[in-house]
Order: C-alpha cells, then structure tokens, then sequence
C-alpha cells in the first residue's frame, strides 16, 4: 500500500474499478483488494472488497510455495463469463504466499485450495477478479485463465 501511495497509484485504481474496468488481482493484488491485512501489524488495503488477510498457522510450512488443486465453487454464475470456463476442478496452480483472503461475502469465492486451512484461492465481484495463485507461472492451465480474462474484457463483461 505505501508503494502505491507513494507512486500516486491508489486513487486511479479505485477509479477504474469503480467504473467496471475488468481488473484482475494476482497474489498480493488479490490481498490488497480488501479491507484489511495483518502483515507486520494491522494495515488498511483498498477496501474495494470487504474481508481481511491472515497469515497461515506457524504450524505450516510458509511460504506456501508449489503445486496445489483448486476447488471450483459449483455456485458459479455464468460459467462462460468467468476466469475458469474451461479449466477443469482440481486443476493445479502454482502458488506462493503466507497469507490468505478471508472475505466477509462468502458469495464471491469461485475456488477454494486446501494448505492447513481451506483458503479462498480465487474470488470474483462483478468485473473484479483475485486470484491467490500465479497463472504466469501455471503453464497451460494458467495461460487459460489469462486468456479467459482477456475474452471477459473484449466482451465487455
């Protein structure tokens, strides 16, 4: 958050978004699109979605780093309008974090993982998409879900 208020950033984001602009948030781009995080302390996000972001129990190994299934939320809206048309449940991405979202509105979590705790791994509110893991980094799979971004955005939602 400071990087983007020291770089003028935070007021153009919120603007775009609250205009429909698709926006996708990957890793810490998911996390900053909430309320709060309590990375080093207690810190204000973008509050664009509401929930806060958790460190994983010490108990775990942490990072979270490598291979891990997402679950498809079976509630999904139009499946043809969202980020995993296409990909199949349980599909691999790679991740890499030590903290995770838990938002207040359980409707938006489209996938769920499982690491010590199951964890929103992908949340979608209208024209606004987080995801936990790295698609850049999830070969095929990732690549997909890039690509069914881009087709949310030519379509115009």
């Amino acid at each position: 958050m400071k990087n983007l208020k020291e770089a003028g950033l935070i007021s153009p984001l919120i603007d775009a978004i609250k205009q429909g602009k698709p926006f996708l948030g990957i890793c810490l781009g998911m996390q900053l699109l909430f309320t709060y995080s309590e990375e080093h302390g207690k810190h204000r996000g973008l509050n664009i979605l509401e929930g806060c972001v958790k460190r994983f129990h010490q108990n775990l190994k942490i990072p979270h780093m490598g291979w891990n299934q997402i679950i498809l939320n079976q509630r999904r809206g139009d499946k043809k309008k969202e980020i995993f048309y296409g990909i199949p449940d349980k599909t691999y991405f790679y991740f890499v974090h030590s903290y995770y979202v838990i938002p207040e509105n359980k409707e938006m979590i489209i996938a769920t993982t499982n690491y010590g705790v199951q964890f929103a791994s992908a949340v979608q509110k209208e024209n606004i998409f987080g995801v936990q893991f790295h698609p850049e980094k999830s070969q095929t799979a990732g690549l997909k879900l890039l690509r069914n971004f881009v087709s949310f955005i030519k379509e115009g939602k």
